[in-house]
């Protein structure tokens, strides 16, 4: 099964289908072209189409709902997450202004302050 996601005007996923192998092989080869052609055959001419891998063997990861796809870099940006970090236009994904620590434990952002913070459970207080 071959997997392709709508972009609005703006680059935004809107959808993703699945498209089954015999629409879009063509001379025993997949190809993307005729399975935008199928795409659009469903859905309007007046759409778009990237063909999206569900294993992110091509454009960095899986599409979804939301993302982007920054054509210049051919690949499928998740939403950023925190208007301070920046991305890595080598991996495209999303980076911390500072580096989470590695020391085992949970943290999560605090854009506020542009800060880690450890996440503590109290087990006597659940």
């Amino acid at each position: 099964m071959a997997h392709f996601a709508e972009i609005d005007q703006n680059n935004i996923v809107t959808r993703v289908i699945v498209v089954n192998n015999s629409d879009i092989m063509e001379n025993g080869q997949e190809s993307e072209a005729k399975g935008i052609a199928f795409c659009k055959s469903l859905f309007g001419q007046d759409t778009n189409w990237v063909q999206t891998s569900y294993n992110a063997t091509t454009r960095k990861r899986y599409a979804g709902v939301g993302y982007s796809y920054d054509s210049s870099l051919d690949a499928f940006i998740t939403p950023q997450p925190y208007p301070s970090w920046h991305l890595d236009a080598q991996t495209c994904d999303w980076v911390a202004p500072i580096p989470m620590p590695n020391d085992g434990a949970w943290y999560i952002w605090d854009e506020p302050n542009q800060s880690w913070v450890k996440v503590t459970t109290d087990v006597d207080s659940v």
